[in-house]
């Protein structure tokens, strides 16, 4: 069993001193890498037309493509931590993002594939018109094959990277300072976010879709290369002091609780680990709706056209930027006014809660930069309601399974977010509004925090 004890911890003492700021150094790499998965992933959706026209592809045919990658990413995403849990962040997470950016750059290998080319799968069907099995045949251009065997390497690798990034921030910072080195490096995300719709078209325009693929693939080469030359575990590094090593580790968990192996079941016996599943499975596919329906939510609203609209997108991403470091940076603010970490984290989960409400007005608005902000500043309380929802994970659960239970919530989180995905497609076909979209996600949060705080009454570990 995990080894947990029901008190929670005290608060940090005031007259502790940082000793140094090089493990903010680490958080850089951290972020840089969350950049650069957001730009590999982003990057299809910003093709998706001339690839489409290039190749001929339907809509079904990209769609298949789309959803190569969301299965995989969530496979990913919950194995990856384990892998994190097993070797290491050290070894692991740079592997990971070497295998991913060789399978960004994979996709413009693609160009080599005939585009006449088909794929044809004859499988049993079951008929229920029919009540009896039939044949059923699946005919796709071996051109969308492709492209989906790379979005399956593509995402099982990136599943890893938010797993590995929060088990090293709770390796290389104290407990008050998590959720904000939190909030800095998932600020990546939207960084990332910005840059792809900015830069990628100018690349096309000037090397064409598969150089395209090269250049932002080799981005994570050059990563691998810095974290190989900068990092290294806290106990060991060279370039930290031994009063900022000693301001990490004053409260991290003695050696003899990392080391044991802990059975993957054994985490559902938890009631902090159930309270992350239903707060990840109702609040984290949230931010489906803003990834791949603002556009279109704007176009439907506003009809503007498409440079407009990635300009608001963008700003958008920009607005949500602030709310990672924003929610962090208030946990940890509290803690340091010596509230306790239970206090402290569920006011700021609370205040973020609060925050996304106003965004069912968004179809009401009249105008699209009043949108953008409700909408936007629902995304930056995302942002910073997922900075202190991971930390609450360090908060609850020893070292050794944080990477595991924050890759189980990614999971069931992304596969919920292809049920809502699902959902929010019949909704626009039936009703042609994001009424009822924006009105439930306006409630989510709250039922997530009812949620939380009814099986974790008092945060501790």
């Amino acid at each position: 069993m995990i080894p947990t004890t029901n008190s929670a911890p005290a608060a940090p003492a005031p007259a502790a001193r940082p000793g140094g700021y090089f493990r903010w150094a680490i958080c850089g790499l951290l972020f840089f890498s969350v950049a650069v998965n957001y730009i590999d992933r982003n990057i299809i959706g910003i093709l998706k037309m001339p690839l489409s026209k290039e190749f001929g592809w339907r809509e079904t045919d990209y769609a298949s493509v789309v959803a190569a990658f969301q299965f995989a990413y969530a496979f990913g995403y919950l194995f990856g931590g384990r892998l994190m849990d097993w070797i290491g962040v050290k070894r692991g997470l740079p592997w990971i993002v070497f295998l991913w950016s060789f399978a960004a750059a994979a996709h413009g290998l693609c160009s080599y594939i005939p585009v006449a080319a088909t794929f044809t799968l004859t499988y049993p069907w079951f008929s229920w018109a029919a009540k009896a099995f039939t044949w059923s045949t699946l005919v796709l251009p071996m051109t969308a094959v492709g492209f989906m065997a790379a979005r399956v390497m593509l995402g099982l690798a990136e599943g890893g990277n938010f797993p590995a990034s929060i088990k090293t921030v709770a390796e290389w910072f104290p407990v008050k300072e998590r959720a904000l080195a939190t909030g800095w490096f998932n600020a990546g995300t939207n960084v990332g976010a910005v840059l792809c719709p900015i830069g990628v078209p100018l690349m096309y325009a000037t090397w064409g879709w598969p150089a395209t693929f090269y250049v932002t693939g080799a981005l994570g080469f050059v990563w691998v290369a810095a974290w190989w030359w900068l990092y290294d575990t806290p106990e060991k590094h060279r370039h930290l002091s031994s009063a900022e090593r000693a301001y990490i580790q004053r409260d991290q968990p003695p050696p003899e609780e990392k080391k044991p192996s802990v059975p993957w079941l054994s985490l559902l016996g938890h009631r902090a680990v159930w309270a992350y599943l239903i707060a990840s499975i109702l609040a984290g596919p949230v931010w489906t709706i803003y990834m791949f329906f603002l556009p279109d939510f704007l176009d439907k609203r506003y009809h503007i056209p498409l440079q407009q609209n990635g300009g608001w997108t963008a700003l958008f991403y920009f607005i949500a930027a602030f709310g990672g470091v924003a929610g962090g940076w208030l946990a940890g603010r509290l803690i340091g006014h010596g509230w306790s970490i239970n206090s402290a984290r569920k006011i700021s989960l609370l205040i973020c809660a609060v925050a996304v409400v106003p965004v069912f007005l968004a179809p009401y608005v009249p105008t699209v930069w009043l949108t953008v902000i409700i909408v936007g500043i629902a995304g930056s309380a995302h942002q910073g309601w997922s900075a202190n929802l991971f930390s609450f994970v360090s908060d609850t659960m020893p070292n050794q399974v944080v990477g595991a239970v924050v890759g189980l919530g990614g999971f069931v989180a992304y596969f919920t977010g292809g049920v809502v995905a699902k959902l929010i497609g019949y909704v626009l076909e039936t009703t042609g509004s994001y009424v009822t979209v924006f009105a439930c996600a306006s409630l989510m949060y709250l039922v997530s925090l009812l949620a939380l705080h009814l099986l974790v009454p008092r945060i501790g570990k």
